[in-house]
């Protein structure tokens, strides 16, 4: 019969939790609960979780703000922060581009999908609209383009897209 060492137990448990925080990129919280880990008796246990400390480090590094200047600068960020769902950046930098330049149809495009994406309907027919205006081509990319598919629903969308069809 195998006798289970409770410290073990308890190390073992604590690297879960750590895992989780880690999972969520909550690194903080991880590299907090993998130093503790670092503590047990177990020694498989605690070179993994100094594997993991060290990526939570890694992580936590203070990232170079990137140099921004120009309004294609702040368009592709802004595009950037929209792939990895950090939308209150990606509406930050869009906007920044959209003041640089006013009338560059594909930042109002990208906003108007920001605000589709965001659950901003309103905004972004206003957007998607304006971005069409601009370059009517805009309507045939908006026709395929995933981002929009919250709107897929709305009438409004439907007419904007596809204006022959309204016209019978």
């Amino acid at each position: 019969m195998e006798v289970t060492n409770p410290d073990v137990e308890r190390q073992l448990a604590l690297y879960g939790e750590a895992v989780e925080c880690f999972r969520q990129q909550k690194f903080l919280k991880a590299k907090q609960a993998f130093e503790r880990v670092l503590e047990g008796p177990s020694k498989e246990l605690a070179d993994r979780a100094k594997m993991h400390f060290r990526i939570c480090e890694q992580r936590m590094a203070k990232v170079p703000e990137p140099s921004l200047r120009t309004a294609d600068d702040y368009y592709h960020h802004g595009v950037a922060m929209m792939n990895l769902g950090r939308w209150d950046e990606a509406r930050a930098a869009l906007e920044k581009a959209q003041k640089l330049s006013s009338k560059a149809d594909y930042v109002i495009y990208a906003l108007a999908a920001l605000d589709c994406l965001t659950g901003e309907s309103e905004s972004a027919m206003e957007n998607l609209k304006q971005a069409i205006a601009l370059r009517p081509e805009n309507r045939y990319l908006a026709r395929n383009d995933e981002d929009f598919a919250y709107l897929q629903d709305d009438p409004r969308f439907t007419e904007l897209l596809y204006p022959e069809g309204s016209a019978s």
